[in-house]
């Protein structure tokens, strides 16, 4: 089988533009070379001018649909040439091996979906207080996550790749967050994995921890501002996502992480203060309780609110190749062909 990627790099601020040349550069030293490099601008005419003149050896293309993630994510989407499309964030840099480790996954394996592990780059001091189960606040790997290969839910979208097949038969990304953070709109790829679960039952979405990428944290994310933004964000999205989805699968890996991280967590972080006389270790302890709290308030909002149980209007755009009579074909093209 077939094993090309297009690595597919989204991009919206020149803000990040040292970022986004790093992140592309890791891509050319890959040891599997990448089949093409796709740069996605959102709605940034100067940045894709920009990219344009100063990379001519990547695929350069607008975002074609409403503004945001989504639109833009299906936009390079629709270009890719590879048997398997890859997403990296354009503020994130992949090990030498990452598409290797990619590769192993769906060589191996029945996936017709894989990610892999997001390691932070601290760009400043990493807080004492921020403990790992809540690392998701950076889009990073977090404590409570397999530690070896392992099927699972749903990827992160930083570090994820799907057969290019998958997007013909059930549509492409739908969500749509627009910037670096819009209330609510966090889910863009899990609400893809959970969809593409329920159009194909049997479908394998694989986590390959050895599969590595750092992603830049920088200071303005260290804050407890941020962090309870960000937990609050969540919780409103989780609920939308859940009525979108329905409950049992919408918060399925939810339920785990509640009940086990991070209760494991708190004690965790209680035992360092009294075991190891790391005084950060109650700091840790109770941002965990002060995040699930906070992270709860969001969901019980974005269920009984007007507000935030309005679904954003990005949700609407047009699913990549999607139609019924693509949808129908799933099972012998996909599922039965690896």
């Amino acid at each position: 089988m077939d094993h090309s990627f297009s690595v597919i790099l989204c991009a919206y601020t020149e803000a990040r533009w040292d970022d986004l040349l790093q992140a592309i550069a890791s891509v050319q030293r890959q040891i599997v070379p990448a089949f093409e490099i796709i740069v996605a601008i959102d709605h940034n005419p100067t940045l894709f001018a920009r990219v344009q003149q100063a990379l001519p050896d990547v695929i350069v293309v607008e975002n074609r649909e409403a503004r945001g993630l989504s639109g833009t994510r299906n936009s390079g989407i629709a270009v890719a040439q590879g048997s398997h499309i890859v997403f990296l964030d354009d503020d994130a840099v992949a090990a030498p091996d990452w598409l290797a480790r990619l590769q192993a996954v769906f060589a191996s394996t029945a996936a017709i979906g894989a990610g892999g592990a997001i390691e932070p780059l601290w760009r400043g001091e990493h807080p004492a207080w921020f403990p790992a189960e809540f690392h998701w606040v950076v889009g990073c790997t977090y404590r409570g996550m397999p530690e070896n290969r392992a099927i699972v839910r749903n990827v992160i979208g930083c570090n994820m790749a799907f057969r290019k097949d998958v997007f013909a038969a059930i549509g492409g990304f739908r969500i749509g967050r627009v910037g670096a953070l819009s209330i609510g709109q966090e889910n863009d790829e899990t609400e893809f994995c959970i969809r593409l679960k329920q159009a194909l039952p049997k479908a394998e979405l694989w986590y390959e921890p050895a599969a590595t990428v750092q992603h830049n944290v920088p200071p303005a994310r260290t804050t407890l501002a941020y962090y309870a933004r960000r937990c609050f964000s969540e919780g409103v999205s989780k609920a939308r996502l859940a009525r979108q989805v329905g409950q049992a699968s919408g918060l399925s890996t939810e339920r785990a992480y509640t009940l086990q991280a991070l209760p494991s967590g708190v004690l965790r972080g209680v035992g360092d203060t009294l075991l190891k006389r790391d005084g950060s270790g109650l700091l840790r302890a109770g941002a965990i309780i002060a995040g699930f709290a906070i992270t709860a308030a969001g969901y019980l909002l974005g269920r009984v609110s007007p507000r935030f149980r309005a679904d954003p209007a990005a949700t609407q755009n047009v699913p990549v190749q999607d139609s019924p009579a693509s949808r129908a074909r799933i099972p012998e093209q996909i599922v039965s062909s690896h």
